[in-house]
């Protein structure tokens, strides 16, 4: 299927895969730690849905950074022109999405 391009651009490629799978792993890490140490977000059950909402929104990077990396790689491949970049788009509006719901946890629970 098309050629094979430059090297570089396909290890450039995976590195970005590889960064977004570090980022992924990261939300698992943060989704966890909220859940086993976050007292001060108030009750377990908010600690868990947020947990949650972390570690989702992390299988769901992880799963759309192998759809990038793949379509890049047939776009290289077949001399076209790079597809748009919607992972980021998910990322950023999940992210803030949990950082508006802490925010209001920490505002009417008074930061206990």
């Amino acid at each position: 299927m098309g050629t094979d391009p430059d090297y570089r651009f396909t290890l450039a490629n995976e590195r970005t895969f590889l960064a977004w799978i570090r980022t992924s792993l990261a939300l698992i890490a943060g989704g966890v730690a909220l859940v086993q140490f976050g007292d001060a977000l108030g009750p377990r059950p908010i600690r868990m849905a947020l947990g949650i909402l972390l570690i989702a929104l992390s299988g769901t990077l992880a799963a759309l950074s192998h759809h990038r990396w793949a379509a890049g790689e047939r776009a290289m491949r077949l001399g076209e022109s790079l597809p748009p970049n919607r992972v980021s788009v998910v990322l950023g509006y999940g992210l803030a999405a949990v950082a508006l719901v802490v925010m209001v946890v920490l505002i009417v629970g008074g930061g206990r």
